[in-house]
């Protein structure tokens, strides 16, 4: 199902750019310039405006579809589950000896590899 939904997001993101790239510029960008009186309004709507607000408004609705599809999928096992291994809950955890840490170097010289013997 989600794979459907996911190939109209597609289609419907490809049609909503070729609508927008079809329509007027009106002068500079992010709605500045245009030239005309600034206290009037914007004009009527044309129908390719109207296309472009009907092919957003059902972008938004497949995105969030597919939002709710992809999270109900998700299950709430973890990996371990999912793989069908047993998990050992009264198995000791792994306990480390302080003495077998390495120490930090005292010095600024850099961090190297132990040697090999």
């Amino acid at each position: 199902m989600s794979n459907i939904v996911l190939v109209i997001h597609l289609i419907l993101a490809l049609i909503l750019i070729g609508i927008v790239l079809l329509q007027r510029s009106e002068g500079g960008g992010l709605g500045i310039g245009g030239g005309g009186n600034m206290l009037s309004g914007r004009g009527s709507i044309t129908g390719l405006g109207k296309l472009t607000w009907l092919f957003a408004i059902l972008f938004l609705v497949t995105s969030m579809s597919l939002t709710i599809l992809t999270a109900s999928d998700q299950s709430r096992d973890s990996v371990v589950e999912r793989l069908g291994v047993e998990s050992n809950e009264g198995s000791p955890t792994l306990q480390l000896d302080p003495d077998e840490l390495l120490s930090p170097s005292g010095t600024d010289e850099p961090a190297l590899p132990p040697k090999t013997e």
